[in-house]
């Protein structure tokens, strides 16, 4: 920190803490309350009294509010004052000759940030805003930390997402981006409900993390004396639940993944996860389909469009299909037969100038990365994924070389992952063993094969379709936010200092 910087945020505590005394010595200790009768809040009031004119008075109805200071003005024996709680913002209008001596020199020690309890009525100000006559008001916490003057530009990226509770309180836009967040969610649970499913919670400590290709956390649990993995999926636990007969399932919860950080990362995420038996990848799609446009009408008020940085996506139904060798051949010329042949693949990496593969299939995904990844703007299922990126998903009849698999591309970023599943046993012990030999080979994002989850197929799983949404990053694309760590609360940081 400057030394000059250090000195004024020194004297700038010291001086609330000096306002801090002076209210206690008043009888008036901010952190001696214990609670605060609220009966409203400021949209409310918005609503309900947008009807005033300039200086009528509704004296008649006393409201309760309370709230974050957010500027005070003070005019002789009168105070102006912003009031700011989780709805809005609301001007406060104070009168000494009201109040009398000792609450006005409150009113006089409080500092932006304090929180405060008002009663009063609603009028509409000479100048057209709308505004609380305070009647009575209580201090009901003090700040002591000055808030930042500015906050949201680059230079405090890093410190916004560190201290997030002061980016709460200094930007209104991020609250309300968390605030949409928390109802697309509640809307996304009652949506997936409204379809008969049931919503269960699965294990995050696992011996084998499985359903995904990433690296794990590990971890040791006492208790047990042995190493664990945290989840990277929650999709092999929720198949378990179909082949036990629950045959619609879903789960929203914490994902674990020991992989990098950028603007579409973060190793602790958000995953939806939904089995549905006697679906397939077509009803899927539908229902997914379905579930994107009803949230986009629920951001946007009705519509099927949103605004995403500086471009127009459409939402409208259907969206686009495009098949997965297709657009790759398309937008960069290559074939099937370059495509599906591991030294083909081999051979399209070096000419594009990408680093060398471990892997077939991970040579596939680096050239879909750089081809056609980059022309996924509108909504569009990518469907057809060949086999050897998809491990758990059912080939297609006419063709063995192509699973029944989509994913859903928006804004040049993977939104949702669905299959039908595999449920023959026998192909998917294949799977795993085929898995085994390329982990062998130096793909550490493999993961170990769960041999229970096979035996759990010999049971008999029926048809079954399956989906993957990525709730932070489909939040970042309904929020219009550029990165998720915008849409996260806490994203993990590099420890400071």
């Amino acid at each position: 920190m400057n030394e000059d910087l250090g000195k004024t945020e020194a004297a700038l505590v010291a001086a609330r803490r000096q306002n801090l005394a002076a209210l206690r010595s008043r009888g008036n200790d901010p952190f001696a309350q214990t609670r605060f009768a609220v009966d409203t809040n400021i949209a409310e009031l918005g609503e309900k009294y947008a009807f005033l004119v300039p200086e009528q008075h509704a004296e008649s109805e006393i409201w309760s509010l309370a709230g974050r200071v957010m500027a005070k003005r003070r005019m002789g024996k009168t105070i102006f004052a912003d009031l700011r709680d989780r709805t809005g913002r609301m001007q406060l209008y104070v009168r000494k000759d009201e109040i009398g001596d000792d609450r006005f020199q409150d009113w006089i020690d409080l500092d932006i940030g304090d929180l405060a309890g008002v009663r009063g009525f609603m009028f509409r100000s000479k100048m057209g805003e709308l505004t609380l006559h305070v009647k009575e008001f209580a201090v009901l916490s003090k700040s002591l930390y000055p808030l930042p003057d500015k906050w949201h530009g680059l230079t405090d990226v890093e410190k916004r997402y560190r201290q997030r509770y002061v980016d709460l309180i200094v930007n209104p836009d991020v609250l309300d981006s968390f605030a949409m967040r928390s109802r697309l969610v509640s809307e996304t649970r009652r949506f997936i409900d409204s379809y008969g499913f049931f919503e269960v919670e699965t294990p995050t400590l696992l011996h084998v993390a499985g359903g995904a290709a990433a690296r794990p956390f590990t971890t040791h649990v006492n208790a047990l004396d042995q190493t664990m993995q945290m989840r990277i999926a929650t999709e092999l636990n929720l198949k378990r639940l179909i082949v036990g007969g629950m045959e619609r399932v879903y789960e929203i919860g914490r994902i674990f993944r020991n992989e990098g950080i950028d603007t579409t990362h973060n190793p602790e995420f958000t995953m939806l996860e939904l089995y549905a038996a006697y679906w397939d990848v077509n009803d899927m799609r539908d229902f997914n389909e379905a579930l994107i446009a009803h949230l986009v009408s629920v951001v946007t008020g009705g519509r099927d469009s949103l605004t995403i940085g500086d471009r127009e996506i459409s939402f409208k139904r259907p969206f686009k299909t495009l098949e997965y060798l297709d657009g790759i051949a398309q937008h960069g010329g290559y074939t099937r037969e370059q495509l599906l042949d591991p030294a083909g693949a081999a051979k399209i990496l070096k000419e594009l100038g990408l680093p060398e593969s471990p892997t077939h299939g991970h040579a596939l995904d680096k050239i879909f990365e750089r081809v056609l990844e980059p022309h996924l703007i509108q909504p569009t299922f990518v469907t057809g994924y060949p086999v050897i990126i998809s491990p758990l998903a059912k080939r297609r009849p006419a063709d063995p070389d192509i699973t029944d698999r989509y994913e859903l591309f928006c804004n040049n970023m993977e939104v949702s992952n669905a299959f039908t599943e595999l449920n023959d046993p026998d192909d998917q012990r294949a799977r795993f063993e085929a898995q085994i030999r390329e982990r062998a080979q130096g793909d550490e994002e493999i993961p170990e094969p769960d041999w229970d989850f096979v035996r759990a197929l010999e049971y008999g799983m029926p048809p079954t379709a399956g989906i993957g949404i990525g709730v932070d990053r489909l939040i970042m694309l309904l929020t219009n936010n550029e990165s998720i760590r915008d849409v996260i609360l806490f994203p993990l940081q590099r420890q400071h200092g």
